[in-house]
């Protein structure tokens, strides 16, 4: 039996990755810890809950970082709706979050569960902070799959950057240069074949189950907003591909290991990632921009195709239990 940590800014993509790992026969899921992110924390613990609930779990939820490690939070209201779930008024969950603090749970279980996997679904904040209070975490994490960053193309928030690594992009930054086994899944991967088109989304709805509607309904917001940000249509679940490489890393097609680093300075490219995908970081010209990088020494597997059928059978699968 495999053991997830899932780190989450719950909002509606979240919640149905949420769904997949708690529905997976070989994944014990040992919490869910929240941050502030695509919506508030005090909402992102509330959605994490009730994604439980409505998967039928009673795993337990710890309350994390209400904002970025020094900058003031920026939520994505105008993407997944005001409550995250695309202000369909959801019932208050019935359970509450336990008394823990997320980084402190994040602490206990990688000493208490080594070999973990470790599934990052928003900005990196907890797992900053709990690197900075305990660094062996890094050598206790079997994996650690991270949602976030764009490292082939345009970003979701910005022309350079995903949402998760800019709006805590210090965080990121600490996170990889830790040492952790991560696995980046960037958000290029949820896009194209990844997306759920129409004749898709009336096939999930037709399964009939809380979980199919709930999965589409919450989403209801993201996918208008996605053809704006976009022109795009349909319905692009960035946190479900990343959960899917989590389950299953045959899933993702086209891997390589490289430095990544995080711009944190600039205005214009704040939260790029940048992958040092030709492995010039160490050549003359780049040493010095590349320093911290090169003296941390971690580098991080990054994916750059993936299995979007492999990816949307997985997902009918879990929607239709």
């Amino acid at each position: 039996m495999r053991t997830f940590l899932i780190d989450t800014d719950t909002a509606s993509d979240d919640a149905v990755a949420i769904l997949m790992a708690l529905a997976a026969p070989d994944v014990r899921v040992l919490a869910l810890t929240t941050v502030a992110g695509n919506v508030g924390l005090e909402q992102a613990t509330r959605n994490a809950l009730t994604a439980a609930e409505i998967a039928g779990s009673d795993v337990p939820v710890f309350k994390g970082a209400g904002a970025p490690l020094t900058r003031a939070l920026e939520d994505a209201h105008w993407f997944h709706g005001r409550d995250g779930f695309g202000d369909q008024n959801y019932p208050q969950p019935r359970r509450a979050a336990e008394r823990q603090h997320a980084v402190d749970a994040i602490i206990r279980l990688a000493h208490a569960e080594p070999g973990l996997t470790l599934v990052t679904l928003g900005p990196l904040t907890n797992v900053a902070l709990a690197l900075a209070r305990d660094p062996d975490i890094a050598r206790k994490i079997g994996r650690c799959v991270v949602m976030g960053g764009a490292p082939c193309c345009e970003g979701n928030v910005t022309p350079a950057a995903e949402y998760n690594i800019w709006v805590d992009p210090e965080a990121a930054r600490v996170t990889f240069r830790s040492g952790l086994p991560i696995e980046m899944v960037g958000w290029h991967v949820s896009r194209g074949a990844s997306v759920l088109d129409e004749a898709e989304i009336a096939d999930i709805l037709a399964l009939g189950t809380a979980k199919a509607r709930f999965a589409i309904e919450c989403n209801s917001r993201a996918k208008q907003a996605y053809f704006v940000q976009t022109g795009e249509t349909g319905l692009s679940l960035a946190d479900p591909t990343a959960m899917a490489v989590a389950l299953d890393r045959a899933v993702g097609l086209s891997w390589s290991r490289h430095y990544v680093e995080i711009e944190c300075a600039s205005e214009l490219t704040r939260g790029m990632t940048i992958v040092d995908r030709l492995d010039v970081a160490a050549d003359d010209n780049n040493r010095e921009a590349w320093r911290g990088a090169l003296k941390a020494g971690a580098k991080a597997d990054v994916l750059w195709t993936f299995d979007s059928a492999a990816f949307k059978a997985m997902l009918r699968r879990v929607l239709a239990g």
